[in-house]
């Protein structure tokens, strides 16, 4: 290749600590967006189009209004689609340079002039705490634009062997139709990857983000098209997803799915493109990230306060609504009680609100839906004679929908609290004697569905190293004496296997090389001039 872009670092957070510049800075873009209606339209082709409208409200201020958005139907989702594939046309052929020189000033704008702008936006529409805000939509989301280019560029680098009078090129060529994105509300840095990614590459992408995330993915866009983004390559819908999928999925260009959601819903459009095989043009490329059910194994050695402050945050942070959040947690005999006295004691330190009160470490969660879905676990759990309710269990959607931090004590491992996705604030612990260290890891392998990401606490190398033995296939995230949430891109990269997903690795190489279709170019220089080998003579 004939450039070579610098090579990336990961974007610095700020501290936003009292009195700090970027602390007032953000108290002001807080104060403007509050006092604001934001409106959100589709994005397609070019022009902004409107539908039914619906308001936008932030979970932790359900009567507030903060901005309203547009829904469309079918026949605008066919409109994306078409000028996706008219898009297609240039963009696949433009040199790889000019498409990630966009990527890169989107970078650049959303670390400075974007900075406090988005960081409301994600603050007030996902109900984030500064410092959840800060390390998603400007850290990760800055991170995955600069490095995908790098792992481009080094993918490209690859070439096959060329022999005398012969040349081999390998060509990477954008896939043949379009991408449909499907991203979630917990992580801005997600939606803002889904659809870019296989942008890069020279793909286009229809892209419809969740509604409870729209604030925040409107200001992503704006960041893409003030750094040049061109018309078609990246259409927003705002639409419900079935009306997407139904079109999306039954059109013969769809070329591929980049989807992060639950594991119900991508099993469900999994069988959706397996039963219209027959009408693509290609058998379509499937990336998904799904559900979790993460777990934190702790052995008698570890350091029982690394422990509580490990379940502290990676169970609480963000409400639980990771889904490589902790939710289960096995601790041996001889530490439990040490281990839950100290994670009981920063529970009860936590304070709850908005995420504009900077004291606050615990925010809503997303909506109705999602509350109620939690609320039902926690109330299983206090009614179930087998489960202990250590602390918490409360809830209050008066102002916002606002769960306290819960922690359950179990007395069956396999209990549905153990084995299910809750995706909200609730920790369930699982006590083993001591001396069954070995066969509690063959229990939380097989517990659980899902095999997204774990911690393993030990202080003693041998535990360590049979723990990872034993969990190898139990997380594609696994975590020695820490938390097992905050991956972080060219650092761990993210994704599971089992029921948590195809294990793509968002942000890293092995992500792009999905969206792209090798083609292999041979030159002869001398061709032969006889049919005839020597063996023949």
């Amino acid at each position: 290749m004939s450039f070579a872009f610098p090579l990336p670092a990961n974007e610095p957070t700020h501290s936003y600590a009292p009195g700090s510049p970027e602390r007032q800075s953000l108290e002001k873009a807080l104060a403007q967006a509050y006092s604001q209606v934001a409106e959100v339209r589709s994005y397609i082709g070019g022009h902004f189009v409107e539908g039914e409208p619906f308001p936008l409200m932030p979970p932790h201020r359900k009567s507030h209004i903060v901005g309203t958005a547009w829904r469309i139907g079918r026949e605008e989702v066919h409109t994306a689609i078409e000028a996706a594939l008219q898009a297609h046309r240039f963009w696949s052929q433009w040199p790889f340079e000019r498409r990630a020189e966009i990527f890169l000033k989107a970078a650049d704008l959303l670390a400075h002039k974007y900075r406090f702008y988005a960081n409301a936006a994600c603050m007030i529409g996902q109900s984030k705490t500064i410092f959840q805000s800060e390390i998603d939509i400007i850290a990760e989301l800055c991170d995955f634009w600069r490095f995908n280019v790098h792992y481009a560029e080094w993918l490209m680098r690859w070439q096959p062997a060329s022999p005398s009078l012969t040349r081999n090129v390998l060509e990477y060529r954008p896939l043949e139709g379009f991408i449909l994105a499907i991203t979630p509300f917990n992580f801005a840095s997600i939606a803002g990857n889904l659809p870019t990614a296989p942008a890069l590459m020279g793909n286009v992408v229809v892209w419809k983000p969740a509604e409870t995330q729209l604030y925040s993915a409107r200001v992503i866009l704006e960041v893409l098209l003030e750094a040049g983004l061109p018309e078609g390559v990246i259409n927003l819908v705002v639409a419900d997803g079935p009306t997407v999928s139904e079109v999306a999925l039954s059109h013969p260009y769809f070329a591929g799915l980049h989807f992060t959601g639950s594991s119900a819903t991508f099993q469900w459009l999994w069988r959706r493109i397996s039963d219209n095989l027959h009408l693509f043009r290609n058998y379509p490329r499937i990336v998904g990230e799904t559900g979790g059910k993460d777990f934190v194994w702790v052995h008698s050695s570890a350091d029982p306060q690394g422990v509580a402050v490990a379940l502290a945050r990676g169970a609480y942070e963000y409400q639980g609504q990771k889904c490589s959040a902790a939710s289960r947690a096995y601790l041996p005999a001889s530490l439990a009680e040490d281990i839950l006295h100290r994670l009981v004691s920063m529970m009860k330190d936590f304070r709850i609100g908005p995420p504009e009160d900077f004291r606050n470490f615990i925010t809503a969660v997303i909506d109705k839906k999602a509350f109620d879905k939690i609320v039902g676990y926690i109330e299983m759990g206090k009614a179930d004679p087998t489960i202990t309710l250590v602390e918490g269990g409360s809830y209050d959607e008066s102002v916002g929908y606002f769960i306290t931090p819960t922690l359950f004590l179990s007395k069956d491992p396999f209990h549905r609290l153990m084995q299910e996705e809750i995706f909200g604030p609730v920790l369930t612990v699982y006590v083993y004697p001591d001396a069954q260290w070995e066969a509690s890891l063959e229990m939380v392998d097989k517990t659980s569905p899902y095999g997204l990401t774990g911690a393993i606490w030990a202080r003693d190398r041998q535990v360590i190293a049979l723990a990872l033995e034993k969990l190898r296939y139990a997380a594609g995230n696994i975590y020695i004496n820490d938390k097992p949430t905050g991956a972080v891109v060219n650092q761990q990269p993210f994704g599971g296997a089992r029921a948590s997903g195809t294990n793509d690795k968002a942000g890293s190489p092995w992500n792009l090389l999905r969206w792209v279709s090798p083609r292999a170019i041979k030159e002869n220089f001398l061709p032969p001039s006889d049919y005839r080998y020597p063996f023949m003579g």
